[in-house]
């Protein structure tokens, strides 16, 4: 065994051969990394040389100082930054470090806090303001090192601990048994020791004071969700201190005003970040967002449902970069409320280019941005960052191109003698027409009778869709004329609902005075001019033309 032994490979070099019959070739394994150890230092001495340091300052930390031995070593050998300042004191040259190391030991003292707190994970800049003012020894702080080894022997990584210390330094200052106590209280009301452990890392403040409602409740909200507690461990982050009363008030939120356990555990099983980002913040200020713009708690809720796998604060900063978009091209701010609650998936999804960059690449002013998103929200789907954009066709071009495809769906030929005559007679573009074309199909008409209407009387579409249903509620149910009237006099459509309103009235005072002798027909009354219609009917009757002026005046007021 002694040969063997001797055999063997320094650990500081060691070669593996692979022996081919031409070409030996040797490798040797990947050099160690000293992380946190001065890299001159790390460069001028051996791994063997401080694996001695660490043997002398676990001797002295024990043996001389007194300190557990599994406290000792721990120190010793997860503390490189303090350790490579310890190795600047000696002569690195000498052949035994350790020896060094142990005499410059014995006359120089050591602030042993700081290799303890960089054993516990805490860099230099982290634990140097933590450093006792009046102390050198650990053993002179016997409620710190109490405190530690029960979190040690609770399953706590010691290398976790610096942590815990920062954040909740009240926990080491805990009489003797009392944070044993904390523990053993969270251990019976159901938690596990693995799950505690995790979450006294990620939130050290639940230790602090009596045992965290918000937290325990938090965990039975989930709990009932069907979220176990591997779930929420491996949602949670160690990197991430958690807010448990601000967790609870959005969970009890989600709870109280529209989901139910098992809506809010589909929810979090697709969405963790809901309420492990930022504990919840994000979701809470996206809530209130949405509030601001008139949204309901309901309507909130359902949109959850439809999330996107966006992270929330993400999500939030380009709802609240679409908001400041539309702000800065002077956006009325009914139209924004209104784009922001029927288009928040839309909004929340874009990461909007700037408004300068965007009018530049367009080629278009503040005015036509308006007017294209409030057509059509979706239009912001094609300027979100890294899109590559060109020029927007001009306005009169592109209405002529929608006119031209209207035209040609109901029938036109295209560059035909018709086609141009009614290009010029259409007003608006082809969406418009399009919408007030099924406004007169939808009351009732063949669509090939409403295509001959158009044709006759292509004004009747340059009236907006309100209008056109106006006059068509007056025809059918004050008028009582069959729908079917409209096909044959399309130019009904054409006069103004007071014109209509006026000369009906005027008819129908004469034939109840005898004066016409068989009721006439709508073109009748409404084709001929004003001139002719007082000369050739109005003034039959003697009161004629002032009953015609009274009519005329409460009508047109």
């Amino acid at each position: 065994m002694t040969l063997l032994h001797k055999l063997r490979t320094p650990a500081t070099l060691r070669i593996i051969i692979w022996q081919s019959p031409n070409n030996p070739r040797f490798y040797r394994t990947r050099a160690i990394v000293r992380d946190g150890m001065d890299r001159d230092i790390a460069r001028q001495i051996s791994y063997a040389s401080i694996k001695e340091a660490q043997a002398a300052l676990l001797d002295y930390l024990h043996c001389t100082r007194s300190l557990e031995f599994s406290d000792a070593e721990h120190m010793s050998k997860n503390s490189p930054n303090f350790l490579g300042r310890l190795l600047k004191k000696v002569s690195i040259a000498d052949s035994d470090i350790g020896d060094s190391i142990t005499r410059w030991l014995r006359f120089h003292p050591i602030n042993e806090f700081e290799p303890f707190f960089e054993s516990s994970g805490l860099g230099p800049c982290q634990y140097k303001p933590l450093l006792p003012r009046d102390s050198m020894f650990l053993t002179d702080d016997d409620l710190l090192l109490e405190n530690y080894h029960v979190l040690c022997n609770y399953g706590v990584p010691r290398n976790k601990i610096g942590r815990i210390y920062k954040d909740a330094e009240e926990v080491f200052r805990y009489e003797y048994g009392v944070l044993a106590l904390k523990l053993r209280a969270y251990g019976e009301l159901g938690l596990e020791q693995y799950f505690m452990v995790k979450m006294i890392v990620c939130s050290p403040y639940i230790l602090i004071g009596d045992v965290n409602v918000d937290f325990i409740k938090s965990i039975e909200i989930l709990s009932k969700g069907g979220r176990q507690y591997c779930w929420i461990e491996q949602h949670s982050s160690e990197n991430t201190s958690y807010n448990c009363s601000q967790l609870h008030t959005l969970l009890n939120l989600f709870r109280k005003t529209g989901y139910n356990e098992e809506d809010l555990g589909m929810l979090l099983s697709q969405h963790p970040g809901i309420i492990f980002e930022s504990s919840g913040e994000k979701t809470l200020s996206l809530i209130g967002f949405l509030f601001k713009f008139g949204s309901s708690m309901k309507q909130i809720c359902h949109m959850f449902l439809q999330f996107p796998q966006l992270p929330v604060g993400k999500f939030l900063l380009n709802l609240r970069g679409c908001f400041l978009f539309l702000n800065e091209i002077d956006m009325e701010a009914v139209d924004i409320q209104k784009i922001i609650c029927s288009h928040w998936l839309l909004m929340g999804s874009c990461s909007l280019k700037k408004k300068h960059t965007l009018l530049s690449s367009l080629h278009v002013g503040k005015g036509r941005i308006r007017n294209l998103i409030l057509h059509n929200p979706n239009e912001m789907k094609n300027w979100v960052m890294g899109s590559k954009l060109g020029p927007l066709p001009s306005l009169g071009e592109k209405q002529r191109m929608s006119k031209i495809k209207f035209l040609i769906d109901l029938g036109f030929e295209e560059n035909s003698k018709e086609m141009r005559k009614a290009l010029k007679a259409f007003l608006g573009i082809g969406s418009e027409l399009q919408e007030r074309f099924d406004c007169i199909m939808q009351a009732g008409l063949d669509r090939k009778d409403v295509i001959e209407m158009v044709k006759t009387s292509p004004q009747i579409l340059n009236q907006k869709k309100e209008v056109l249903k106006m006059k068509i509620d007056f025809c059918v149910n004050d008028l009582r004329c069959p729908v079917s009237n409209l096909a044959a006099f399309p130019s009904y459509l054409s006069y103004s609902i007071e014109r209509v309103k006026l000369r009906v009235a005027m008819h129908n005072w004469l034939i109840e005075q005898g004066t016409l002798g068989a009721v006439l027909s709508l073109s009748t009354i409404l084709g001929c001019t004003e001139n002719l219609f007082v000369r050739k009917y109005v003034k039959h009757h003697p009161r004629g033309l002032a009953v015609w002026q009274d009519l005329k005046e409460k009508i047109y007021s």
